[in-house]
This record gives C-alpha cells, sequence and structure tokens, in this order.
C-alpha cells in the first residue's frame, strides 16, 4: 500500500483529493493535514466523509509527516512548499504540489506574477511539471512533481497538437476561458458570495492573470520557441467546470501550386496522432463542441478544434473539471506514475450526469 498524507486536505482540492484516494486500491491515506482545523474530525469538516473517514486533522509538520508516508500531496497556497521544503523531505519521500512554486522554471517570472520571493529556488529545475500527456516518463522517476494549473491543463491539451505540428502561427493565440467558483479556492471572499456570481459571468485577471506565464511556458516547449498570448479568464456560475475558447491562424504550408493552409482533415490528424492513446483526453466527433457537464467529476479532457476556412483560422476547444483533471485528479495520475501503478487507477469513473 501507498501510505499517503495531504497537506490542506479540506480545502476544494484537497477534499477531492480523499475522495479519490479513498477509492484507490492502493493507497491509505495516514495524515489530514489542515491547519485551520487542527484536533477537529474530518468528518466533522466535510459530512460527506461520515462513517467513511474518522481520522481528525493534523497539522502541516512536512518533517514528521515525511517519516510516516510515501507520498505528500501539498493543496496549499501559494509559497508554502517554497518555505518549507528541503533536501531531508526529499530524500524520504515523493511530493506532488498543486501550488504554482514549481511550475515555472525562471525563478524570476514566478517572483514578479505571485509577489512573493522563492524560498526554495534549487528545486525548480528538479522539478518536473506533472502534465502527464506531455511529460509521463519524465514523471515515472521524479521525487517532485508540480501538478500544473486548471487553465493552463485545459489551455496546454487543447492547443498543444497544433503547436508541435507547426500548424499555427505561435504569435495569433488568443484564449478565452471560463472557470466555475470553486477555482477561486474555498476561503471567504466577497466577489464570490453566491449573491456575487448568480446570473452574472464577468472577466477577471484582465491581462495579469497569474497562470499566463504557465501557459506561455508550456505552449513555447511545445513550439520550440517563445509563446506569447492573450488570456482572460472568466468566472460564471455554476461549482465547477472548465471551458477553453481558444483562437490562432493557421500557418501557411507551401505547396506544389502555391501557398495553401491546412485543411480541417489534416488539423483533426494531429489531434488523432497525439491523443488517440491517451485515456483521459477525449478527441470528439468532428463537429461536437466540448461541454463542461460531460467532463463534471471525471479526469477527463473532451477536446476538439473546428477551421474556419473563410478567415484561414482555427477554434481550438476544450473542456474539464478544474478540480478533477486540474487539480486533485490529475495529482493522483501523477502518483500512479510515480509508484508504478496503472495511470487510471483510482480515476475510472465515469462523468456525473446531471
Amino acid at each position: 500500500m501507498i501510505r499517503a498524507g495531504i497537506i490542506g486536505s479540506t480545502g476544494y482540492a484537497g477534499g477531492e483529493l480523499v475522495r479519490l484516494l479513498l477509492g484507490h486500491k492502493n493507497v491509505e491515506i495516514k495524515w489530514y493535514g489542515s491547519k485551520s482545523y487542527i484536533d477537529q474530525k474530518y468528518a466533522d469538516v466535510y459530512r460527506n466523509m461520515f462513517r467513511l473517514v474518522e481520522d481528525v486533522c493534523k497539522d502541516d509538520d512536512l518533517q514528521k509527516l515525511a517519516e510516516e508516508v510515501d507520498v505528500i500531496f501539498t493543496a496549499t497556497p501559494q509559497g508554502f512548499l517554497a518555505s518549507v521544503l528541503d533536501e531531508r523531505i526529499l530524500s524520504r519521500v515523493k511530493v506532488v504540489d498543486l501550488s504554482a512554486d514549481y511550475r515555472i522554471k525562471d525563478v524570476s517570472v514566478y517572483e514578479k506574477w505571485y509577489g512573493m520571493t522563492h524560498q526554495s529556488p534549487q528545486f525548480i529545475g528538479e522539478a518536473v511539471y506533472g502534465l502527464c500527456e506531455v511529460n509521463r516518463d519524465r514523471i515515472r522517476t521524479a521525487r517532485l512533481v508540480a501538478n500544473p494549473g486548471c487553465y493552463p491543463t485545459c489551455s496546454t491539451l487543447a492547443i498543444y497538437p497544433l503547436l508541435k505540428e507547426g500548424l499555427i502561427d505561435p504569435t495569433t493565440i488568443i484564449i478565452d476561458a471560463k472557470s466555475g467558483t470553486s477555482g477561486a479556492g474555498r476561503g471567504a471572499k466577497a466577489a464570490n458570495l453566491f449573491c456575487e456570481v448568480n446570473e452574472n459571468i464577468k472577466a477577471y485577471g484582465v491581462t495579469n492573470h497569474r497562470h499566463t506565464p504557465e501557459i506561455e511556458e508550456q505552449l513555447s516547449y511545445a513550439a520550440g520557441e517563445p509563446v506569447l498570448i492573450s488570456f482572460t479568464p472568466h468566472l460564471v456560475p455554476m461549482n465547477r467546470g472548465i471551458l477553453i475558447t481558444a483562437y490562432a491562424s493557421l500557418k501557411a504550408q507551401q505547396g506544389s501550386d502555391g501557398s495553401s493552409f491546412p485543411t480541417e482533415e489534416q488539423v483533426r490528424a494531429a489531434y488523432e496522432k497525439y491523443y488517440r492513446d491517451e485515456y483521459f483526453v477525449r478527441f470528439l466527433e468532428s463537429g461536437v463542441c466540448p461541454e463542461t457537464r460531460w467532463v463534471e467529476d471525471s479526469n477527463f479532457v473532451d477536446v476538439n478544434v473546428k477551421v474556419d476556412p473563410r478567415t484561414h483560422r482555427v477554434i481550438m476547444m476544450g473542456a474539464m473539471d478544474n478540480l478533477v483533471k486540474g487539480a486533485a485528479g490529475q495529482a493522483v495520475q501523477n502518483m500512479n506514475l510515480m509508484f508504478g501503478e496503472a495511470e487510471e487507477e483510482g480515476l475510472r469513473t465515469a462523468p456525473v450526469f446531471p
């Protein structure tokens, strides 16, 4: 059995980790960490865990935790893990961090966008970005995995094949993103109150959302050159789910009769090439648009693409659950790879509807 500890187990992502790991046949949760609820029963915080979890919440002492478990999940605010992680911990356990502390390789970019000094930059180079469909082999041997953000996961998977194949102009990418309110976390914020969110949709973080450099870095790896994007997220009145609609200009291809643009068949072939064998990325049939309701409560990402021959642009779409594939589910997927488990173990649950 894999012994697991969760720091931040009473946040939304932490609660999803508990739910998913309880259904994993080879995992035992040994530590329910929550600084806000120390010594309180976990099931008193989340009543859906009544008679399922009898443990009480513990503190966030990673040094002690590292002596008791095989893997630590940190579903914590930015800066926490960076402030406490050291070689002693990493020499004893594997760590999957759900914050942004080790996602961005340029520490100066992290410090600029997150407004804090990184306290353990010596581990940034070692950390593996945990997008399983792209970095699977490196994740298998990693000690420290930086679990991707929700918007970056959906955006990257929706766009990745066309950048890798050189079919779009990297300088023209625009991403329109929409998320349910759980993406903002469980903390009390006036902007997330029911009366503020219900019957409303709004853009936020316009030109300065913290996921922008993470998306740009991952798309740059795919393109083989620096990529700058326009990224605008929106808050929609639903509990969970992310919908990405991205736009880019097709790159003219030199043919025997002069310049031409990729056809829809060529564009779809690129997605088939990269995703035909991926369990969690579902490339939809032609003409079917991804919807959040068909991925809710699951680790699936539904993607599709449509070419506009009139404008020579392409529309790339993705939908997923921000708390599962966008956080806890992807963390479990990473853990499975790190411990030699079947990648789908504990994550085969079909999406919930209605």
